[in-house]
């Protein structure tokens, strides 16, 4: 199903909903976990506020923690299905807790974006580059799958043979655009209607709202009066809307890598297109001062050879030293992964050194990062099928084929290079089981916390532009800048962004508004 289109009708198939990630993608070492021996004693659920008689029950319920992974405490708790009619069924979201390494001043909820991120897998696999030994000592960290998100109740889409089988999959050269369209809806129409049978009613409720409601019954699970939360990314769009329904509940949010939630998905996929074909030709100028770098000199010499590439893949997909084929969606998917991170270049380099010569090995192993694949085939998260379904809930998307061709013609005067494979997303919404329940609008809160918005001003997933907007419109949030590349900052921009994160979360000092960290 995920093949390119010919590039005047370039491929959805890359990411199906027609946006990059909006997940914190880096290349993470598993972190330790090295809190003390993890109890199973926490907090008991406290209800804040007036709680509808109907939710009584989803507030107050008996958590179960329990030892698992060595160093974490699990457990499951139940969310209503469908908050307009909560006695209908109830749903679970999985929890993960990594105990203070100190005396424990309540929890802080982590969400590494997406949508479709796994909350629980980035606290068992990469605590310690997400969080700071401040930040440990003083806080339980709780990660959470959010509904539709991997442990917790989730989407189902594919099975692991049949996403390997659709990484395989591309159009002959010489299609006609008529031809490519007609095959893409009809693959869309496919795959939605895969998901909706094995996925049944939740298909339907995995919005994000949904899952900020979700949130204060969580908040409540792990016995805090007010939310403390970090939200990378999507986590940002997710903590808004946790602050808009719930602003006397919000404690300490530190929402890094904005996305301005006024924007539709057409202008959330252009933005991402600017983005990244700035960082590229970033890299490429980075690139060009080592010795080895295999791009001839000039930025303008260098991006064309990756224009070349690209090409040549699409044309005549590769074969990696295992055998598999690379298809441009693949490649595609391994070359945007280390562009979230300018820490991971170098991988970059290598990866482009090797597919010039013919060899696609380094490019398909970044790009099996990405998609989370085990070296047994395995997938370790449904985070694509995730990431469609929240997608095709949260935003209307353009379908008819004039708009459709007109998004396109934008996508690559904005992003000559990877324009043409971010085109073309709203075909497979238009074939949802379900129509989308919200619209773009500004984030309000006026009666929350004191928020902490933070932007990068080289991010090409999340815009720095989206950090100034949300910061803007959430009028008791101060904005703070890290002059850097890649996506996020928290964690990898230094001392300067993580002691003023550390500070406002373990004491309560809220940084002055427009902070600039290089």
């Amino acid at each position: 199903m995920r093949h390119p289109l010919p590039r005047r009708l370039a491929s959805a198939a890359v990411v199906l909903s027609g946006a990059l990630v909006l997940s914190g993608c880096q290349l993470l070492s598993p972190g330790s976990g090295d809190g003390p021996d993890t109890g199973v004693d926490a907090a008991g659920p406290e209800v804040v506020g007036e709680v509808p008689a109907e939710l009584e029950d989803f507030y107050t319920q008996d958590v179960a923690w329990e030892v698992c992974e060595e160093d974490f405490a699990c457990a499951t708790i139940e969310v209503p299905l469908d908050y307009a009619d909560p006695s209908r069924e109830s749903i679970d979201i999985a929890l993960i807790r990594s105990d203070a390494t100190g005396e424990a001043q309540g929890s802080v909820l982590v969400n590494p974006g997406g949508p479709g991120g796994s909350g629980v897998n980035i606290v068992r696999d990469a605590l310690t580059f997400v969080t700071s030994d401040r930040l440990r000592e003083a806080y339980d960290v709780v990660g959470f799958d959010p509904r539709g998100v991997g442990k917790s109740s989730a989407v189902d889409c594919q099975t692991d043979e049949e996403r390997e089988a659709d990484r395989l999959e591309y159009l002959e050269p010489g299609i006609s655009d008529a031809e490519a369209l007609e095959t893409l809806t009809r693959e869309a129409e496919e795959f939605a209607a895969l998901c909706a049978e094995r996925t049944g009613e939740l298909l339907g409720h995995v919005d994000t709202d949904s899952a900020a409601r979700d949130l204060d019954i969580l908040r409540a699970a792990v016995g805090d009066r007010q939310l403390n939360y970090l939200g990378f990314s999507y986590g940002t769009a997710l903590g808004a809307a946790y602050a808009e329904l719930f602003p006397t509940n919000t404690g300490r949010l530190v929402l890094d890598g904005a996305v301005d939630p006024s924007l539709s998905n057409e202008d959330i996929t252009l933005g991402q297109a600017r983005g990244f074909e700035a960082a590229l030709r970033t890299y490429v100028a980075d690139c060009q001062l080592a010795a080895d770098c295999p791009l001839p000199s000039g930025v303008d010499e260098g991006v064309t050879v990756i224009q070349d590439l690209f090409r040549s893949v699409e044309e005549s997909p590769m074969t990696a030293s295992d055998g598999r084929l690379v298809t441009i969606s693949t490649f595609f998917s391994g070359f945007i992964l280390p562009l979230y991170d300018n820490n991971n270049w170098s991988l970059l380099t290598g990866a482009i050194d090797q597919a010039l010569q013919g060899d696609p090995s380094a490019m398909l192993q970044l790009a099996d990062l990405a998609a989370e694949r085990e070296p047994n085939g395995s997938y370790a998260t449904n985070s694509t099928a995730a990431f469609t379904a929240i997608n095709c809930l949260d935003y209307p998307m353009a379908s008819d084929p004039a708009e459709l061709e007109a998004d396109a013609a934008d996508l690559l005067e904005a992003s000559p290079t990877f324009g043409p494979y971010l085109a073309y997303g709203g075909v497979t919404c238009d074939a949802w089981a379900f129509d989308p329940v919200l619209e773009p609008a500004p984030a309000s809160a006026p009666d929350a916390a004191p928020l902490l918005v933070i932007g990068t001003t080289g991010d090409p997933a999340t815009p720095y532009d989206w950090s100034l907007a949300l910061a803007d419109q959430l009028t008791t949030s101060v904005h703070v800048t890290w002059d850097g590349e890649g996506h996020t900052a928290y964690g990898r921009a230094g001392d300067c962004i993580g002691d003023l994160v550390d500070a406002y979360f373990v004491d309560g000092t809220v940084p002055e508004d427009g902070v600039r960290c290089d």
